[in-house]
């Protein structure tokens, strides 16, 4: 199945987080003038957008034009966090240049939920899930029917891996459904103690199925009853930490590492104490201590717990994908010791937040490594190191984790890239077959050259960049990260039923 990959977007996050969080949809049926809007509480001119400015700009600080449809004059952009970025026209138009599989990530996180004070939704996680699961259904029935009626769309949401090579080989476009979310199934814990049980587990695993979700993380951002996370760095490390804290009563605990593969360091500083001691303050008088880090690298001390156990292998009998990024060091050691040890191939690190000393283990068992969306000469050399990790019996294909609407940057442009720009219009990479020009939507055209992957519509552009400085080989390695998907998930349902 010759097509790209992308193994990590979250179509459907605008109803994740409370629902308020991230402004407009992927689709309307009234139409784009109505999904496109700007979030109501931005104001005016978007200086009271609080959490934009804060995620984008460093600065609570800030304004933004807020007309959206037809105008878009500053968002989608690559660096704006809570605008839409993957209307489905935009995919659309990656699908029609040679994508054929996306895995839609269902996400929440209770936390960002009730500190954020607008919500349209329960903090339920799980309730999101459900939610944003119905949401993907109803995208591909608004296409279908733009499409001449039911099954006739290029949208198709696919439970197995034969439902998904029969959807490719048609042309469409192969949705397969992942969940993302702190605590899967109600799985936190408060002061180390587990709030969810093997029941709720199983029944959790089957209701997920049910759904048509195939692929899971364990846990993510915070350290939950099933495992240890990789921490965030730097100062977004800071807040995530804090929000750990809210979560489970603990800060994040680490030590200093012994092996090559570590997580991230918690902050470039030895002790936190002085930069926690404003945000955290008021915390003091309630006899919070602080936390003072080891020296780095850094590795949590919580790895795979019994309950994380028991869910990899309700997993594993169920023939679903194991998401190992953001799973602390210790917790993808233990996970990649029982895959092996059961010889289970359905493991992918699919946007780059595992250690990068993983590969090669995940290549052995059949799994597959994606690189998260980066400028296109970054991500090349991400593609260099996962082909030397790869292993040489196994067809090696390439993808991207784009984690478009998961508030994070989209790909930057290319740095001095006038000598070597991608020239407009130009023939798909993938499929020479589809010439595309400049991606307009309303009254606004977009360039790959000057301002990045603005939104989802420029993958196809962001994929050209990647062949000016990589060549052909890169092309076809992404042109295969289809079919190397479906093999890992081809040999995930094998074993489970053996």
């Amino acid at each position: 199945m010759r097509g790209y990959a992308d193994l990590h977007t979250h179509l459907m996050s605008f109803e994740g987080f409370g629902g308020s969080v991230l402004c407009g949809r992927p689709f309307d049926p009234r139409g784009i003038q109505e999904a496109l809007r700007d979030c109501p509480d931005h104001g005016r001119n978007g200086a009271l957008a609080w959490f934009e400015n804060l995620t984008s700009k460093g600065s609570l600080v800030g304004t933004h034009d807020t007309t959206g449809w037809p105008t878009f004059r500053d968002w989608p952009s690559r660096g704006s966090r809570t605008h839409q970025q993957a209307y489905y026209t935009w995919v659309e138009r990656s699908w029609r240049a040679g994508q054929r599989l996306l895995v839609n990530q269902l996400v929440s996180n209770r936390t960002l939920c009730e500190l954020y004070p607008l919500k349209k939704h329960p903090c339920d996680e799980m309730e999101s899930i459900r939610l944003q699961a119905r949401r993907t259904y109803e995208l591909q029935a608004h296409i279908d029917a733009r499409s001449g009626g039911p099954g006739r769309g290029w949208f198709r949401v696919v439970r197995d891996p034969a439902e998904a090579r029969r959807v490719i080989a048609q042309g469409k476009l192969a949705v397969v459904l992942g969940v993302e979310t702190s605590e899967p199934f109600g799985c936190r814990q408060v002061g180390g103690v587990p709030r969810c049980t093997k029941k709720q587990i199983d029944e959790g695993l089957d209701e997920m199925r049910r759904l048509g979700v195939s692929s899971m993380f364990l846990c993510h951002k915070f350290d939950n009853a099933l495992c240890g996370v990789r921490f965030d760095g730097g100062t977004t490390g800071l807040m995530v930490n804090l929000g750990n804290f809210l979560g489970s009563g603990r800060f994040w605990q680490a030590d200093t590492c012994t092996a090559p593969e570590h997580d991230n360091t918690v902050i470039p500083a030895d002790d936190l104490t002085a930069l926690l001691a404003g945000p955290l303050a008021h915390l003091r008088p309630l006899g919070v201590t602080l936390p003072v880090y080891p020296k780095p690298p850094h590795c949590n001390v919580n790895g795979l717990t019994e309950l994380g156990e028991h869910m990899l292998k309700g997993m594993i009998e169920r023939g679903m994908i194991v998401e190992l990024d953001h799973m602390s060091a210790k917790a993808a050691e233990r996970t990649l010791a029982i895959l092996e040890e059961e010889g289970y191939p359905g493991v992918v690190s699919g946007h780059g937040w595992s250690d990068t000393g993983w590969a090669s283990r995940i290549y052995r068992l059949g799994g597959m490594v994606a690189s998260y969306g980066s400028a296109a000469d970054t991500f090349a050399a991400e593609w260099r190191r996962a082909r030397r990790a790869r292993d040489p019996g196994r067809l090696f294909g390439y993808a991207y984790g784009l984690d478009a609407n998961g508030l994070g940057p989209l790909p930057a442009p290319r740095r001095g890239n006038g000598a070597n720009p991608v020239r407009y219009p130009f023939r798909s990479p993938v499929d020479p077959g589809v010439t595309l020009d400049r991606q307009r939507t309303g009254l606004r055209t977009w360039d790959v050259n000057t301002e990045g992957v603005a939104n989802y519509g420029l993958v196809p552009d962001w994929i050209a960049d990647m062949r000016n400085v990589a060549g052909e080989e890169i092309v076809a390695d992404m042109a295969r990260g289809a079919e190397m998907y479906l093999r890992m998930w081809e040999g995930s349902r094998s074993s489970a039923r053996a």
